[in-house]
């Protein structure tokens, strides 16, 4: 029994460097190797793990290899922005330099679309593009400007709307929003009002576009009532995260994203227990489209037992659209 239902499957997050890679950049930055080698080794690495993705999925990544921690790209480019030191991300063994916040933000026009993997700037319309989702990123960066949070928020929420309005002009389509805070410590009350407005200025630049909003890190059900009222496209929870029994059903409207892959181990997942628990969160929460991913980031791991898993989450939606879904 086959699926009418759309199921996608893609990276989440970005691509652990593979190890040549690991040693290419670790000899520039002791002067034992040259910018030219070093960037031969960046196109290499991007070029295979795209081989993969397309022969893989519909949307792509090209890993975002070049791009140090999720929030490095805006800290470095947009006005307002200064990098800061090391942070722990959330409970985990990785880190990020934390943003640093000393005036009103404003967008470098083009910044971001720079720093974009290079093979995704002539496939833009299967490309994934990956972005710090507005709460998370207030969370996370040091304010400095006076500012209060909400307002933080808000002009973030316009500035990454404005951003994919630029981007959807060149042709970009699929914008991925992470925003784990949204479940790790969900906003309540005036907080929750900000992050709905910051949402509708991203959904107002685009309206078009497919807008992804991915968490993980806790479990999403004190979250749904908030998640269910964002203006997005799709809603992605992580399952190592959220048992399926925590789900219920959501507006129609709403695609669902399930984390699925567990970067957590290097062990690979199970197809048969991976495609019942599929099955089982969407008896609780019907969706239109299901988007299969990893759930929290993938570089977590190194890339060899990265590469096994998105085989594996390959099998499972061809599993789920040969046999159907409930």
């Amino acid at each position: 029994m086959g699926s009418n239902r759309p199921i996608y499957a893609g990276l989440t997050s970005p691509f652990p460097r593979p190890e040549r890679l690991v040693a290419a950049t670790r000899d520039l930055d002791r002067g034992r190797t040259t910018p030219e080698l070093a960037e031969k080794a960046f196109v290499e690495a991007e070029s295979e793990l795209l081989a993969l993705e397309e022969r893989l999925f519909s949307n792509v990544t090209a890993g975002y290899l070049r791009w140090n921690d999720l929030f490095r790209p805006i800290a470095e480019s947009w006005v307002g922005f200064t990098v800061g030191p090391l942070t722990r991300w959330l409970e985990t063994n990785t880190f990020f330099r934390q943003p640093i916040l000393s005036a009103p933000p404003r967008r470098t026009a083009g910044a971001i679309a720079s720093r974009l993997p290079p093979p995704l700037a002539t496939r833009t319309s299967t490309a994934r593009v990956l972005l710090p989702g507005p709460y998370t990123f207030t969370q996370v960066l040091e304010n400095r400007s006076g500012a209060s949070e909400f307002e933080v928020l808000l002009s973030l929420g316009r500035l990454l709307g404005d951003e994919i309005r630029d981007l959807g002009g060149l042709g970009y389509r699929v914008f991925q929003f992470s925003d784990p805070i949204l479940v790790t410590d969900p906003p309540e009350g005036p907080a929750e009002t900000a992050v709905l407005q910051a949402y509708q200025s991203i959904a107002d630049a685009q309206p078009a576009a497919t807008t992804v909003v991915w968490t993980f890190g806790a479990g999403a059900g004190p979250a749904l009532p908030l998640l269910d009222r964002l203006p997005v496209s799709v809603v992605g929870i992580d399952l190592t995260d959220t048992e399926p029994e925590a789900l219920r059903p959501g507006p129609e409207r709403l695609g669902l994203g399930l984390g699925i892959i567990d970067p957590r181990t290097t062990l690979p997942e199970t197809l048969g227990d991976t495609v019942g628990v599929v099955r089982e969160a969407l008896r609780r929460r019907p969706s239109a489209s299901v988007w299969l991913g990893p759930g929290a980031p993938l570089d977590l791991l190194p890339a060899r037992p990265a590469e096994q898993k998105l085989l594996r989450l390959s099998d499972v939606r061809h599993t789920l659209l040969r046999e159907g879904v409930a």
